[in-house]
């Protein structure tokens, strides 16, 4: 069959001359990376066998293979896996740009270019590069593979350098190998020989050691390569090549234990081996920002072992983000991504559950409906909410990484999660007028209420300076009140479904009317209140009428102490930025007219009453005129004020215009 070139997309090249100019000091994960991937192509297998019986595949004798010859400098991972096929590998292997690619690229020359090492590693563990991590240590890479149940195999071989070759073969053996053509040592760049055995060995006890798959590797005729950490054995390695070395083939030992991490108990089990555990999973660089063990036991026993990010994937709010923790029965892997153990919300959860008492041939469609399973989702549920309450008391500063790398995701479970919404309500952070820096609970806002208080106040909008600087907040802050400031998209959404905390009804400071006064000021204003009612009842009968088709009512403002005036909406009304979050969701949303609230101190206004009451008859048509575009201006400005869109911004500006033409 021919060979076929092709070359990488400019994205990809940038990265793979990134990837061979060590990017990354730690260039040993490249090892784990392709163990990683063999032990994920083992796993498919056995789940494919076991839902597939024409698949005639040998699957007695599934393993991991290690390679190396020291005369060609070439190190080969091999497995007897699912294999992938021709387009597979293309798509797969042949390509590397994604969406987040450009992004990535930008984000980590800037690193560069500030010299802040530990950030740019941080951010290669956030992108994830797999398989392209050989490239660190190697010159040319091979990929020969066989899809199981396929006749004809596919190489795949590349420098990194610009182009790729694809070519189909007819003697691939089933499943995958990786061969690495080595890079000569250099200790000052933290380049090893990875022909070494020792080195290999102790790549795998380090990052490797749980993987339930045997990983086999020839036998060494000698301890001193060990012992002394020089390429002494380098004939016994030489004796494992995979393409003949200097000597007859060795017996392969198994070089992990195998044991799986979640099966032993805590005491047994070290930091670093979670966190290998956990980066074999996610794919991440980077240690995970908690450990959580779970084990059931009784009529149905189960094990588990959860983990919390230190930071999102990339794709967290992109369609199609995989969900869920990896589910095995009896410690065989069945699945990854099991929705039906994590919910939605929680879907930057990584980790295992093995089940006791389940089918090997269980699907996705029937773990919707068992009972076993909904049992383990509710429990699982509940145990990282409560591991989140523990971290928030007892290691805020790890409980403030997680709130502001996965906050705006938890806070979904409010819309969703009926059962555990007080939980993680009691687990959730705001930015409030009380701290400028810092968050607050719900909690601790309701211990600091004003005497008297009965509602807790909040207020969305896009960010902390436009809300703090809305007319809305002018009588809050006049007074002393506190405001939660939301400014997640979400917040629009949840705070409309959570109607109370702690019997504390959660109020909107820009819909509805205020009502700040204690009883004596009530006494003490009422009758100026209905003094100023009386004294601008035509005006706001008259502008209620004018400026009809933009709004359903003109009152006077109890909120404002600064501003002129403001848009407020009614209690139950949806607010424009939810409405316009629908119109985007392509939803029919009819428009809401809201309400005009006018400040009767302010000189605008009163001088507005004031025109009002004694425009002169004989000139009525002129002033009702210059009057209604007064009036129109001034709800254009409470609009703009309130982040609205004006319908005529044109019209707008030119009455704007010719108004202050007339000061001048």
């Amino acid at each position: 069959m021919p060979i076929e070139t092709f070359e990488f997309q400019v994205e990809a090249r940038q990265l793979l001359q990134m990837m061979i100019h060590s990017i990354y000091s730690n260039k040993d994960v490249f090892l784990r990376e392709l163990i990683s991937n063999a032990s994920d192509a083992l796993d498919k297998l056995r789940l494919e066998s076991l839902r597939d019986d024409k698949l005639r595949e040998d699957v007695s004798d599934l393993h991991i293979g290690i390679e190396v010859d020291k005369e060609r400098r070439t190190l080969t991972v091999r497995d007897n896996g699912i294999g992938m096929s021709h387009d597979e590998v293309v798509e797969l292997i042949g390509t590397i740009a994604n969406s987040g690619t450009a992004k990535f690229l930008k984000e980590l020359k800037e690193l560069k270019e500030a010299k802040d090492a530990a950030a740019s590693e941080e951010l290669i563990g956030q992108f994830g590069v797999g398989f392209y991590s050989s490239f660190m240590v190697a010159d040319e890479v091979t990929l020969l593979t066989r899809r199981a149940g396929e006749s004809r195999g596919t190489r795949w071989e590349s420098s990194g350098e610009g182009t790729y070759t694809i070519e189909t073969v007819d003697d691939a053996p089933q499943g995958t190998s990786v061969t690495l053509r080595l890079k000569p040592e250099d200790i000052e760049d933290q380049l090893f020989d990875y022909t070494s055995a020792w080195k290999i060995k102790e790549i795998v006890k380090r990052y490797s050691d749980f993987i339930t798959w045997p990983i086999k590797m020839a036998a060494e005729s000698t301890d001193t390569d060990a012992d002394a950490g020089t390429d002494a054995g380098a004939d016994a390695d030489a004796d494992a090549g995979a393409d003949g070395g200097s000597g007859g083939p060795r017996e392969a030992e198994t070089i992990n234990s195998m044991k799986a991490l979640w099966a032993r108990s805590k005491g047994e089990v070290t930091d670093d081996e979670y966190s290998e555990l956990y980066k074999h999973i996610s794919h991440d660089w980077n240690d995970p920002l908690e450990t959580i063990r779970m084990q059931a036991e009784g009529t149905f026993e189960y094990q588990a072992l959860l983990f919390i990010p230190s930071h999102p994937p990339q794709d967290l709010f992109m369609q199609g983000h995989k969900r869920g923790v990896q589910l095995y029965v009896k410690r065989v892997f069945i699945m990854d991504d099991c929705e039906a153990l994590m919910p939605e919300y929680l879907r930057f959860i990584k980790g295992v559950v093995d089940a006791q008492d389940l089918s090997l041939n269980v699907s996705r469609e029937i773990l919707q409906q068992d009972r076993q399973i909904q049992l383990m989702h509710r429990r699982l549920v509940k145990k990282v909410l409560s591991t989140l309450k523990d971290m928030m008391s007892g290691s805020p500063e790890r409980y403030a990484t997680f709130w502001k790398e996965f906050g705006r995701v938890l806070k979904e479970g409010l819309l969703s999660d009926f059962e555990n919404r007080d939980a993680i309500l009691g687990v959730s952070s705001f930015a409030s007028t009380q701290d400028k820096e810092g968050l607050t609970t719900l909690r601790q806002y309701v211990d600091r209420m004003k005497e008297g208080q009965q509602h807790i106040f909040y207020m969305t909008g896009e960010s902390r300076s436009a809300i703090e600087s809305s007319p809305h907040m002018e009588a809050f802050q006049a007074k002393g009140f506190e405001v939660l400031l939301l400014t997640d998209p979400v917040d629009e959404v949840w705070v409309q479904s959570v109607p109370e905390f702690d019997g504390k009804q959660l109020r909107s400071i820009a819909k509805g009317e205020v009502d700040l006064d204690t009883e004596e000021e009530k006494k003490e204003v009422e009758a100026e209140r209905e003094k100023r009612q009386q004294e601008f009842a035509g005006l706001l009968t008259w502008m209620t009428t004018e400026l009809s088709e933009s709004v359903k009512e003109v009152r006077l403002s109890s909120r404002l102490t600064v501003s002129p005036a403001c848009i407020v909406g009614d209690t139950h009304d949806v607010t424009p930025a939810l409405e316009n979050m629908y119109r985007a969701m392509g939803q029919e949303v009819p428009r809401i007219k809201r309400i005009l609230e006018l400040n009767p101190t302010h000189p605008l206004v009163t001088g507005l009453r004031k025109a009002h009451t004694e425009r002169d008859a004989d000139a009525e048509r002129d002033a009702d005129a210059g009057l209604a575009e007064a009036a129109e201006l001034l709800y254009g400005m409470a609009l703009l004020a309130d982040g609205g869109e004006l319908s005529d911004p044109s019209r707008f500006i030119k009455l704007m215009a010719d108004r202050l033409e007339r000061t001048l």
